[in-house]
């Protein structure tokens, strides 16, 4: 694909060109080693380098254009420069209008929140295909073409991965695409140009406290999702969450709420909650559904709260909701031959932690014993470690502390900082044992028939990144070895 310069950078924010804009563009990348010849490198001042050091490195590389903030002291004369406000809002519009404005070809909607992004996107997927649509995600767990999969490295890609991977689903026929949108995304302008249709969101906790620093951060990195929606748009926020009205406050979208408990526009009940799954009634409809747990509930009603305002027929959408699977990772249960359950979820905040066991503590009968296998990953928000350990050993019979994902921490000392949050008559209950496969494992011997067996924290994830490898570690895939299956 190849475009002229001045076509590619409408609405970048400019303060200054020099040279000329009527030059070829096959490339975008603000990575100089990815720079060659017919390439425009935008030079993104990021939270570990500033591409404006590497702009030297771009022109020798053969770059045609710069997009920079600040104009080098040297400019080469076979090389545009174009100065703008802020690159890394640049960098979106640059990518939306080399890939032809793919987001504005399609229905975009997009899930944001602590915990439930995953979930409410993959259900929505699932939905509308039902539905009869074609379809993509992005999301944590991978990215799908309809129903071709492809790879996912983080939560929310850069631009120009968005935009290109978008303009492909376009050019496949899809018609909706289901995008979670990470706090980290919006802070760093990754959704800078996008057309976003349906904006949702789910809840907010305590995470992500090592890159925004503070809560407040935090909620105003997600509430810039919704500031910078269109008039005609529509926000569909979580009543029953006491920040889901500072979220849209200052937003140019229609406001739509969901919730259990609140009056709101979508409203469900559970009537029964049982490892069978969730009955259901949502706007005056019973229903049985496949998931479980309250949380699961107001999964399923913002995605019927979605479909219904993308104009989807209420019967259609309450029929094909019942069909709909677990995502992989969230709340994924087996059975042992002798009765034991064991649960593997991608809980790894303080809120979604509890709200896993407040889940099985609900379900789960008289006798039957709660065993937590709990970790906390490295190089991340220490704050939450010592919440996670208080919830896991009050609310279980047993709580197991072992690694999560350590990375470049010591597992040990990730313990050591779990272990403060115990309050002193659960302190009997906790093991902590730093190899996980270990901890599962005497997880495993400590259960007897009907106890129920939690492993929190990795999920879908296929791997442990232990000092910067990423070695083959599934936890479903340890406990089905140990129960046979």
């Amino acid at each position: 694909m190849t475009k002229l310069l001045k076509d590619i950078i409408y609405k970048a924010g400019i303060g200054q060109i020099v040279g000329s804009t009527n030059v070829a563009i096959d490339n975008i990348c603000f990575d100089s080693r990815q720079v060659n010849e017919f390439s425009v490198f935008v030079a993104i001042d990021g939270s570990v380098v500033n591409g404006h050091e590497y702009i030297n490195q771009a022109v020798e590389q053969g770059a045609t254009a710069i997009v920079c903030e600040v104009l080098p002291e040297e400019l080469d004369s076979k090389v545009t420069y174009v100065k703008v406000k802020n690159s890394k809002e640049a960098l979106g519009h640059i990518a939306s209008n080399f890939y032809e404005h793919p987001s504005e070809e399609i229905k975009l909607i997009g899930v944001t929140g602590t915990n439930g992004k995953t979930t409410v996107t993959t259900l929505l997927y699932q939905l509308f295909k039902y539905l009869g649509f074609r379809v993509g995600l992005i999301s944590t767990i991978g990215n799908k073409n309809h129903n071709k999969d492809i790879l996912s490295t983080h939560t929310t890609p850069d631009p120009i991965q968005l935009n290109k991977l978008m303009h492909e689903m376009v050019e496949n026929g899809c018609e909706y695409v289901f995008m979670e949108v990470s706090s980290h995304a919006v802070d760093q302008r990754r959704i800078a140009g996008l057309n976003f249709d349906v904006a949702v969101f789910t809840n907010i906790t305590h995470d992500h406290l090592d890159y925004h620093k503070t809560f407040d951060n935090y909620i105003k990195a997600k509430k810039l999702f919704f500031d910078g929606l269109g008039s005609s748009a529509i926000a569909l926020v979580n009543a029953d969450d006491f920040h889901a009205e500072v979220m849209v406050q200052n937003t140019a979208a229609e406001v739509k709420t969901f919730g259990l408990r609140s009056m709101a526009d979508f409203k469900a009940r559970i009537i029964e909650n049982h490892f069978g799954g969730l009955q259901l009634n949502i706007d005056g409809h019973d229903l049985i559904t496949q998931l479980i747990g309250s949380f699961n509930a107001y999964n399923l009603l913002a995605v019927y709260g979605v479909a219904t305002i993308l104009a989807q027929d209420k019967m259609e959408i309450l029929t094909d909701i019942t069909k709909l699977k677990s995502v992989e990772g969230r709340f994924n249960y087996i059975k042992s031959d002798n009765g034991i359950i064991a649960i593997v979820d991608y809980a790894h905040t303080p809120d979604a932690l509890k709200n896993v066991i407040d889940t099985i503590n609900n379900i789960r009968q008289t006798g039957e014993k709660l065993i937590s296998v709990v970790g906390c990953g490295g190089n991340r928000d220490t704050a939450k470690r010592p919440l996670m350990a208080k919830i896991a050993a009050k609310l279980s019979d047993k709580a197991i502390f072992t690694s999560d994902n350590p990375r470049n921490e010591d597992p040990a000392a990730i313990i050591k900082d779990m272990e403060p949050g115990v309050e002193k008559d659960d302190l009997r209950k906790v093991i902590s044992i730093t190899d996980r496969k270990e901890a599962i494992k005497t997880a495993y011997h400590l259960a007897e028939p009907g106890d129920i067996i939690l492993i929190a924290g990795k999920g879908h994830e296929k791997y442990q990144e232990i000092n910067g490898v990423k070695h083959p570690f599934d936890d479903m895939a340890e406990i089905k070895n140990l129960f046979q299956i």
